[in-house]
């Protein structure tokens, strides 16, 4: 792991803190990264269904992979 020294709003991260429900700064950073990152995969993955890049399994013509 790096340590970092990063400047922030603290507003903002009181009120990460108190949506996340974590009780340190380390924590709610780290909370909200693998949201983020979480997030940016479901959008990912919800675009590339809308542009047909593969078939759900319950589709016609699609199978499952083996």
């Amino acid at each position: 792991m790096t340590r970092t020294v990063l400047g922030h709003d603290d507003d903002l991260l009181a009120e990460a803190r108190r949506l996340f429900g974590t009780t340190t700064q380390v924590a709610t950073v780290t909370t909200a990264s693998l949201d983020a990152v979480k997030l940016a995969r479901r959008t990912e993955l919800a675009d590339a269904i809308a542009n047909g890049e593969f078939r759900l399994l319950d589709e016609p013509g699609a199978q499952a992979a083996v």
